[in-house]
């Protein structure tokens, strides 16, 4: 049996047909890379109350392999107790709340976790980091964001003897990515192990947990998979006992 992958979704507002509701949605790419990389995926909606999050989160989470954080909008700044920037919008509350939730609980369980863009940002703050709430202010250009709804695309380099750079090879020549925040101050337990030219990290691991990473650009738009395959044959491992 094919070993399922838990992948965090938004709740935004959607218009399909005559219809014009409130939808859990996720962009296919995610679910795809799970689905070729031979996982089972299953979407995690947001919205549990404030009381029921981690109780449902370890509900949930006894049930899968592997758990997914997909990208979306900015964290909500004052979970790394700092005041919002002026370009820091469309934070979504109820997304961040469960989403810890389900960190800590994977964190907890020892799943596998990967997260993507924001699901690395938020894994970082989860153990305690903070962010860069407006890149460009940072290293002075939107390289990592060209246009609204538009990748972009720059080499990152992996640390050698990193997890993730014994997967990708320590030079990759151009990723996906689409971001103005990023990592600042690292979590506890969190290293860097990935940069941009301009010194923005890419790239995160949490040691002390069997399989904990984060990558900064969107491996879903790519061409490489080998991070979602990681992932999976661990999700894979933990599935056989």
């Amino acid at each position: 049996m094919r070993p399922v992958v838990a992948i965090s979704t938004y709740l935004e507002q959607a218009r399909w047909e005559e219809w014009d509701l409130p939808a859990a949605l996720l962009p296919a790419a995610y679910a795809e890379a799970v689905r070729r990389s031979g996982g089972l995926p299953v979407l995690l909606p947001p919205g549990e109350a404030a009381g029921t999050a981690p109780d449902a989160a370890g509900e949930v989470l006894s049930r899968v392999d592997g758990l997914l954080i997909a990208g979306g909008a900015d964290v909500d700044p004052a979970r790394y107790g700092a005041e919002p920037h002026p370009r820091t919008v469309a934070v979504r509350p109820d997304r961040d709340h469960w989403e810890t939730a389900l960190i800590r609980e994977a964190l907890r369980q020892d799943l596998p976790l990967l997260g993507v863009c924001r699901g690395m940002q938020l894994l970082n703050v989860v153990l305690g980091g903070t962010l860069v709430q407006h890149l460009p202010d940072r290293v002075g250009h939107h390289g990592h964001a060209p246009a609204p709804g538009v990748f972009g695309e720059h080499p990152v380099e992996l640390a050698a003897g990193s997890r993730l750079g014994e997967l990708l090879g320590t030079k990759l020549d151009g990723v996906p990515t689409c971001h103005h925040q990023a990592v600042d101050r690292l979590g506890e337990g969190v290293i860097a192990v990935g940069w941009a030219p301009d010194g923005t990290v890419e790239a995160i691991e949490v040691p002390r947990y069997g399989f904990a990473l984060g990558v900064q650009w969107h491996p879903e738009m790519g061409d490489d998979r080998a991070v979602f395959a990681a992932l999976v044959e661990r999700a894979a491992r933990r599935a056989r006992g």
